[in-house]
């Protein structure tokens, strides 16, 4: 153990505040991953000579920044702190991407209503430049913390009946097949890196210019008609972007 490596007992740093970063510096000098298993309190009060006292509050305050999880009868775990799930994997729809994974998700309208159609949303939709559309914006959140704010615009034949219903905690998708018979068939969708600003930053709680993952997306019918358009800005640290590749043959 490097002279770094020990809790300076001349420092006014609490001790327990050290050894959290102490920890923290394990995790990335070894490389570890989520589910790789972490010391326990014994060993850790062994390792840096301090009390349970001191490895307890170190720990507690991981396991409440989201850094570890701790499951009884068997140990201490590096935690996964990006979204679970394949983001934008699904054909249609995000929301199912995110709901078969761990953690606590919610999704709550900021609001909803006619808008007239930008130039931007008329060429995607298929309508008239201020034609009025359907926009509603959401916030979704993972764990308590805002993970994501998306708009998304519809033509008023397809989204009218969205501006009545209750869609917190709901997919869009669902609710608009299953009580309006609207069928989605495909979609078309973009995902870039972008920065927070503005009102970005201030919902997802960002500083202005932090990386954020951006999904841009179109959704069709069977025929073609544009049914929805779609924009997500994702917290850059803590959205995770999954690809499955396939060796292409002649």
């Amino acid at each position: 153990m490097a002279a770094g490596d020990l809790i300076n007992r001349r420092s006014a740093v609490p001790f327990y505040s050290q050894l959290k970063d102490l920890i923290l510096a394990d995790i990335q000098s070894r490389g570890l991953e989520p589910g790789d298993r972490l010391p326990g309190d014994f060993e850790l009060c062994q390792q840096y000579d301090v009390s349970r006292t001191v490895v307890r509050q170190a720990m507690g305050e991981l396991e409440h920044e989201g850094v570890i999880r701790r499951e009884r009868g068997r140990g201490t775990f590096l935690a996964d702190t990006h979204a679970p799930g394949v983001l934008g994997h699904a054909l249609i729809g995000y929301f199912e991407d995110i709901q078969s994974g761990s953690g606590t998700h919610h999704t709550v309208v900021r609001r909803k209503g006619l808008v007239p159609a930008s130039a931007a949303v008329a060429k995607d939709l298929a309508v008239k430049v201020g034609e009025t559309v359907v926009e509603v914006e959401r916030v979704r959140s993972m764990d308590g913390a805002p993970w994501a704010l998306t708009l998304t615009q519809l033509p008023l034949s397809v989204g009218e009946g969205l501006l009545t219903a209750d869609v917190d905690d709901l997919s869009l998708f669902g609710v608009l097949e299953q009580r309006f018979g609207v069928r989605f068939d495909h979609a078309r969708r973009l995902i870039e890196a972008g920065v927070a600003a503005g009102e970005v930053a201030d919902v997802l709680g960002l500083p202005t210019g932090a990386p954020v993952l951006v999904m841009r997306s179109v959704s069709y019918d069977a025929a073609g008609r544009p049914l929805e358009r779609f924009t997500g800005h994702h917290r850059g640290d803590l959205s995770r972007l999954e690809v499955d590749v396939r060796r292409q043959t002649d």
